[in-house]
């Protein structure tokens, strides 16, 4: 059997110090579960505990178990939030800002202005039965953080709960939106007239890993309180009132050393990817660097991925909301070179992404073909007798959201960063979780994913098929079945025993 510490030499880069069996994670998929994890970790905290939380966006009027407002037991997210911060909870939110829309003065790029809208709001939310003392309780507990990239964003999503010393981390994809509200099998949203379904992923961290969540959101709200002023026009606002206004709360404190958490048989890291400037500008001499990174920015996501990439011996899954190439991404921090490398030496690369694309960009259609970058730097290198390794499927009525590596059923990585460059390079800022184990939560966790997508419950008769590999990797191309099984599994319901499945919505894009 292969060791513990055979895995982490194997997957993990030796530039990031691992947990080694001392820190627990679990992997969560899709956000109605997330939803409800989060909130019974909110509503369990009293005076003297934290909550700490940055995202790419936050509704303040969602519901954390999908209620809508009117419905009996509707609790509005900005309500917990104001009401633990009036009742002596430490409540920190940072919301993400962008660097070239702030510096022309009015926020408008991806959902940075409704942003500036969301911190309004929860500066001025007054929670039920509050005295009306001034200031509201999250005046000065809400920030926007433009820093960064020119082109990016910041990107992490985390939300880091502190019940008196100990400290519970909730790091992945997962914005709190209405939306991210959803689970299998995605019927319960629609889009333009249309069906449409969430697909999202985290992991929930705990042990001395904790500590390294904690560090990273230290440092963004020391960083995004100390960020030059900037101004908005906001319609219903006289004047040009600030992104963050003068007197917010004081720095975070240093993380409490955590005890122990049993992992037997695993170690993680908690990686980030950071780009070069604290400060970009369209005037490069007001260009800062970040005081305590590298001149060349935090690359320890693209490090550990390339590391699992190259070592893959069966497979590489991958969920992701991109395949293709962004704006402002980096061609030194490509992902592309390491699968089509694997798929080379006989690795199944599998590739799964959305059927519908996120409402918030421009048309529903995505993934209808091989993108151009994986078709010229993945597929038409290899020789026409190993193009069948790679492949790309589409889930139909779904955005896949989620940012998951899956390698040999040893290794997993779920977080913030997307597969492109942006991410890999720190143009976008990122947090992700990698983990290796000895035991079967990765194997767990992609035989959870890949039923989901089959839309098959799994029953203790389907169970074993699934968690055989062998067997159900076949799920993907028929040839990929071992040579005693029917060309039907997994496209006949009962083949195999306990396939039951509702409807078909996993698609082969190509390569044919």
């Amino acid at each position: 059997m292969t060791s513990l510490d055979d895995l982490v030499d194997r997957y993990l880069s030796p530039a990031i110090t691992p947990h080694y069996e001392n820190s627990s994670v679990e992997f969560v998929v899709d956000g109605r579960v997330w939803m409800r994890r989060m909130r019974e970790l909110l509503t369990s905290l009293g005076p003297g505990d934290a909550a700490y939380i940055c995202g790419l966006q936050l509704e303040p009027a969602m519901d954390l178990t999908g209620k809508q407002p009117g419905e009996p037991g509707y609790q509005a997210l900005g309500e917990i939030l104001a009401g633990l911060a009036r009742d002596g909870v430490d409540v920190r939110v940072i919301l993400a800002g962008a660097v070239v829309s702030s510096s022309i003065v009015r926020p408008t790029i991806g959902p940075f202005h409704q942003n500036v809208s969301s911190a309004h709001r929860l500066r001025r939310w007054r929670p039920k039965g509050d005295p009306r003392t001034d200031p509201p309780p999250l005046a000065d507990r809400v920030l926007l953080d433009w820093s960064g990239s020119g082109v990016g964003s910041n990107h992490q999503k985390v939300t880091l709960i502190r019940r008196g010393n100990e400290l519970t981390a909730g790091v992945g994809g997962i914005d709190y939106a209405a939306s991210r509200v959803d689970e299998t099998p995605h019927r319960r949203l629609a889009v333009r007239g249309g069906r449409w379904g969430w697909h999202d992923a985290g992991t929930i961290i705990r042990g001395p890993a904790t500590t390294d969540v904690w560090r990273a959101l230290r440092m963004r709200w020391i960083g995004a309180v100390n960020l030059p002023r900037r101004r908005y026009v906001w319609p219903s606002v006289k004047g040009l009132p600030v992104l963050n206004p003068q007197g917010m709360a004081a720095e975070i404190a240093p993380a409490p050393a955590q005890p122990a958490q049993p992992a037997p048989g695993s170690a993680c890291q908690v990686l980030r990817s950071v780009g070069p400037w604290y400060i970009d500008s369209l005037l490069p001499w007001e260009r800062r660097p970040y005081s305590d990174g590298s001149p060349e920015g935090v690359h320890e996501i693209y490090l550990t991925l390339v590391q699992a990439l190259g070592a893959a011996q069966r497979y590489i899954y991958i969920e992701d909301q991109y395949f293709r190439e962004y704006p402002g991404g980096d061609r030194r921090f490509e992902l592309y070179p390491y699968l089509r490398a694997a798929a080379a030496r006989g690795v199944k690369v599998i590739l799964v992404g959305s059927g519908t694309r996120d409402p918030a960009e421009s048309t529903p259609l995505i993934n209808g073909t091989v993108n151009a970058d994986l078709q010229k730097k993945v597929i038409e290198p290899l020789p026409q007798r190993l193009r069948r390794n790679v492949g790309l499927w589409r889930v139909e009525h779904l955005t896949v959201h989620a940012k998951i590596f899956i390698i040999d059923d040893r290794f997993a990585a779920v977080g913030s960063a997307n597969f492109f460059s942006r991410s890999m390079a720190g143009v976008d800022t990122e947090l992700t979780t990698a983990v290796v184990t000895t035991g079967d939560d990765v194997r767990d966790l992609r035989a959870q994913l890949w039923a989901e997508h089959l839309r098959t419950p799994i029953s203790d008769e389907l169970r074993p098929h699934l968690e055989n590999l062998d067997l159900a990797i076949g799920m993907f191309r028929p040839e990929w079945l071992p040579p005693k099984e029917p060309a039907g599994s997994w496209r006949t319901p009962g083949m195999p025993d306990g396939f039951d499945p509702l409807e078909t919505v996993l698609t082969l894009v190509g390569p044919p």
